[in-house]
């Protein structure tokens, strides 16, 4: 099935953060089931943060919760401090100033937060993490300061994850943490989700990233008033107890009611599952068999791919000396991996009033399939 173009795409609504789930103007999809369940709510709500001419970065909004995971390091000067406050964790591309200049305000917004601050990215970001730290004095912080740390995990391509520590009663002083061993390209593992990273080329290692929800698990309010039961902390804990893959006798305590087995809630249709969700991220790449061949890998059958498409077609050639895409190569990428819905961004300021031209070969590229080189 072909991917169809949801609305018209107009630049604003794509990193508007009151845009929810579901059509968005500037998005590009298929039809999905996801809108007859109305119930469902997923775990993050992705978003970019520039407009497409502007840096590439995507915001992972988490729906329950304050928190929020950040992909690149650009310019972030759209986001507001609250919403800043909520980043836990950031996962940088490359290291080119448009993917890393952010680093700066990030910093300043978590410097008197006490929870940490986990960036990862590929070789070379600890020394850039330091380096940027040394930019600054920090005569005023001392053991007394807020226990803030930044936690900077730099994948070694491999198997090996090498992380140090920053922290500022340290006055952000370099503590190395030593390595771990990775089974898989997943950089970050929780419960609730991971984070996988690919390799790609584009001069230099560049980084694209997969957030992918372990399993949905949502409540159905109505099946709840239906039963006589209450919201609260506890249905928390029978979600959690449900991605864990929990015994179904397993015990729910509910305050003010009867407990009730885990196995009684999931049949009853309180609480619904489903696939999690996946959301993939891919910018500065050449359009080559190998990148391709592991984007597609990545990518395949993904909820969500933002992509870079910077170029005209008839601009190819510049587009393969930067080692970037065109928006006709993208498009044709997404629709060779069959994403349910993909997101043109990263576009060359070259084209500034001609968006349009853009879009259009991006569709053309959805429409008509994967482009030989």
């Amino acid at each position: 099935m072909g991917v169809r173009w949801l609305e018209n795409c107009g630049s604003a609504a794509m990193h508007d953060p009151k845009i929810s789930s579901g059509k968005r103007s500037g998005w590009f999809g298929r039809s999905s089931s996801h809108s007859a369940e109305q119930h469902v709510v997923f775990l993050v709500q992705p978003r970019l943060v520039n407009e497409p001419f502007g840096d590439a970065g995507l915001l992972l909004d988490f729906s329950f919760g304050s928190r929020a995971i950040l992909f690149d390091l650009g310019d972030l000067t759209p986001l507001p401090a609250g919403t800043i406050s909520r980043i836990r964790q950031a996962f940088v591309s490359h290291l080119h100033m448009d993917h890393f200049a952010g680093f700066d305000r990030i910093l300043r917004f978590l410097l008197n937060r006490t929870a940490d601050l986990q960036i990862f990215g590929p070789p070379g970001l600890m020394d850039a993490v330091e380096a940027k730290l040394r930019c600054y004095t920090w005569n005023l912080l001392d053991e007394t300061s807020g226990d803030f740390s930044i936690i900077a995990a730099e994948w070694d391509l491999r198997d090996g994850l090498a992380r140090s520590r920053f922290k500022a009663r340290n006055k952000f002083g370099r503590e190395p943490l030593g390595a771990v061993a990775l089974a898989s390209p997943r950089l970050l593992v929780e419960p609730d989700f991971h984070v996988e990273a690919v390799e790609l080329d584009h001069g230099i290692p560049c980084l694209a990233f997969a957030f992918q929800e372990s399993i949905r698990v949502n409540v159905r309010k109505a099946r709840l008033n239906e039963l006589d039961l209450p919201t609260g902390p506890w249905l928390t804990t029978a979600k959690q107890l449900v991605r864990s893959h929990a015994d179904p006798g397993a015990i729910v305590k509910i305050p003010g009611r009867a407990d009730m087995k885990l196995g009684d809630l999931l049949s009853a249709k309180a609480l619904v599952t489903g696939p999690g969700e996946r959301i993939c991220y891919a910018t500065d790449l050449a359009f080559t068999e190998a990148n391709q061949s592991r984007l597609l890998a990545l990518a395949e059958g993904s909820d969500y791919l933002f992509i870079e498409a910077g170029f005209l077609d008839e601009d190819k050639a510049i587009a393969a000396s930067k080692r970037h895409l065109t928006a006709l190569q993208a498009g044709s990428i997404a629709a060779a991996a069959r994403v349910s819905r993909c997101v043109p961004m990263h576009f060359s300021p070259r084209y500034l009033g001609r968006e349009q031209l853009l879009l259009d070969e991006f569709q053309r590229g959805l429409t008509t399939g994967p482009t030989t080189l």
